[in-house]
């Protein structure tokens, strides 16, 4: 069984349960936010790395792969950002800019009703995306060892990803 470093085992547990009783209790919330800091600094160490390859490698296609990569691994990393941003707000009793604060704030009904449009439109275009690129796959197989099924399949998960968050953000917004 492989043995977890202490820092990270206080980080998901706890010092409590280790049973110290000099250790400081730490909310639900202060617990979850330390996990996702963690996680943001998780993602600075991979993008490092992948970033360190990536400018070592001669190979065009690895560069491109590996720059996708880090593209992707840097919005996880934002996201993660705000999520832990958000939740020391809310501990703080403090409105970070950087932070989801106020977002179920929707007061501006004109704004609202364009937003509201503007997504439906969004969704039916990345979702004729989606058969678009679903039809180019079939038709790409065997061209560059597979890299265009690859790259297209990956565009068809990014966009089924767009569809989510816009589905989310039209429930939201007719919420009101």
């Amino acid at each position: 069984m492989e043995k977890v470093p202490l820092e990270e085992f206080y980080m998901v547990y706890g010092p409590q349960v280790l049973g110290d009783p000099s250790a400081p209790e730490i909310s639900a919330v202060e617990q979850l936010m330390d996990e996702f800091d963690y996680h943001e600094e998780q993602e600075g160490e991979f993008i490092k790395e992948y970033k360190e390859i990536a400018e070592r490698s001669k190979n065009p296609l690895v560069k491109f792969l590996l720059d996708l990569i880090i593209s992707d691994e840097e919005k996880h990393r934002a996201a993660i950002h705000a999520i832990v941003s958000t939740l020391k707000g809310d501990l703080t009793w403090t409105k970070r800019e950087d932070s989801f604060q106020g977002f179920g704030e929707f007061n501006e009904e004109k704004e609202n009703k364009e937003l509201l449009k503007v997504t439906a439109d969004f969704i039916k275009h990345e979702k004729e995306g989606i058969k678009h690129y679903k039809k180019l796959m079939k038709s790409s197989k065997g061209y560059y060892f597979g890299v265009f099924v690859l790259l297209l399949h990956s565009i068809i998960r990014d966009s089924e990803k767009h569809v989510e968050i816009l589905e989310f953000l039209r429930r939201k917004l007719r919420e009101g």
